[in-house]
Formats: structure tokens, C-alpha cells, sequence
């Protein structure tokens, strides 16, 4: 698995009508981590807090909250690669369709993955890195 890297990304809590009404900025990924929640990664993934890619993202809610966030680490994956680390190391089925977005458990810590038809985005959380890059090795 290549390193992950530390990524930049947008947090968006809002209404639950307010996020499935957003439209986000060209060239971005939305993972929708829960009904009012989404992280909006710039794609080609920005590893950079200067990101500019993400500065046009809005929802139509008041009270949104809509902050950048740099907790979060990442790396792409050539789609063979992301398949036999998750069936060496996922308990649970991946979805078949793509894109598709899914979240749990990998060698036993939280990930979030974005699944595309020729790559797939690993997403987990900053403190958790370095031990599932050390368990996938």
C-alpha cells in the first residue's frame, strides 16, 4: 500500500435536506460519512492547506457548518492492489458497483473508501496512519 499522506478536506454538517440538495465544486469526491455530514476531497487529492479546489463549497443551510479539515490521511490505490488488501484484511463485502463509497473496519481500525472502477481512496484518520500502514504491510 503506497504511504498515507495527510489531506486536506472540507467538513460540511448541515441539514439532512441541505446536503442532499448541495452541489459540490467540479472535481471533487463528497464522501457522505452520515445523513448530516459530508467530506468533500478536492480531487486530484490535495495533500496542501492552501487548497483552492475547495473554497467554493456551500450548502444551502444557515446554521451549516462548513470548515476545512486536515485530520485526515490518504492514499490511492491501483483497484487489484485495494481488492486483495480487502480480502486480506476487511471482514466485510465491498460494494460491487462503482463509484461507490463505503466506511468500517480494516485490520481493525476505521477507514472511509472511495471505490472507483480503476483506483480506490483509503481515508482514515490521522492518529490511526501509521498502525494501518503497519498492519497492511
Amino acid at each position: 500500500m503506497p504511504a498515507l499522506e495527510p489531506l486536506v478536506c472540507v467538513r460540511v454538517v448541515a441539514t439532512v435536506a441541505a446536503i442532499d440538495a448541495a452541489r459540490w465544486p467540479g472535481g471533487s469526491i463528497a464522501l457522505r460519512v452520515a445523513p448530516d455530514e459530508v467530506l468533500v476531497i478536492s480531487d486530484p487529492v490535495d495533500h496542501h492547506a492552501d487548497s483552492t479546489a475547495l473554497s467554493d463549497v456551500t450548502v444551502a443551510d444557515p446554521h451549516a457548518i462548513v470548515e476545512r479539515d486536515t485530520g485526515w490521511c490518504a492514499a490511492w490505490v491501483p483497484s487489484g492492489q485495494a481488492i486483495d488488501l480487502l480480502e486480506r484484511a476487511c471482514r466485510w463485502e465491498p460494494p460491487r458497483a462503482r463509484p461507490a463509497f463505503a466506511q468500517g473496519a480494516l485490520a481493525d481500525l476505521p477507514v472511509k473508501i472511495w471505490f472507483e472502477p480503476d483506483r480506490v481512496l483509503f481515508v482514515v484518520a490521522a492518529p490511526f496512519a501509521a498502525d494501518l500502514e503497519a498492519r497492511l504491510r
